[in-house]
């Protein structure tokens, strides 16, 4: 048995653990924002780091559920282009000024950056993560249909934490 398929049943029975001890229902996506709520909690500090587009309204729906919390992101690992999200009328939204995410209690790696289309060198964002993470950080994983394990991301980054869904697509008339 390969050590991501270690990982990924240690992740899962610890996943229903939590949600047995919790008693709460994780589907769906007020699902997903209450177990990135659960796992943040104790954090001040948040960096999402993901592709531009694909990743960035993810990113802000999961920063819209701890808003108690600095929150930032960098489009795939553009440090110089890091904004932080603000809340205003609408939601959240990026500020235009550029932002500093060194110092995260948190960073979030979210599953677009493993997707082969957008051609994101794994060791260069375990770097960045390493540059910007406090020493004490933890790194997290948020993706759809296994991403992270699909593309060999398991063996590269030691996360302490992935948030992993399921999309189902239909079309209704």
């Amino acid at each position: 048995m390969k050590s991501y398929d270690n990982f990924k049943i240690q992740w899962n029975i610890y996943l229903l653990v939590v949600i047995i001890m919790a008693g709460n229902d994780y589907s769906g996506l007020q699902g997903l924002q209450n177990i990135f709520k659960k796992e943040a909690e104790e954090s001040n500090k948040i960096t999402f780091i993901g592709s531009p587009g694909l990743c960035t309204p993810f990113s802000e729906f999961l920063a819209f559920g701890v808003q108690d919390k600095e929150t930032h992101f960098i489009p795939f690992i553009n440090i110089n282009d890091c904004h932080e999200f603000e809340l205003n009328s609408c939601g959240l939204a990026l500020k235009e000024e550029v932002s500093d995410p060194h110092d995260s209690d948190i960073v979030v790696l979210m599953g677009g950056l493993a997707m082969p289309d957008f051609n994101v060198d794994v060791d260069q964002v375990k770097s960045l993560t390493e540059e910007i993470l406090k020493k004490d950080g933890r790194i997290f994983g948020v993706c759809f249909m296994d991403m992270f394990s699909e593309y060999g991301w398991l063996e590269k980054i030691n996360f302490d934490c992935i948030i992993d869904g399921t999309l189902i697509t239909m079309i209704k008339k």
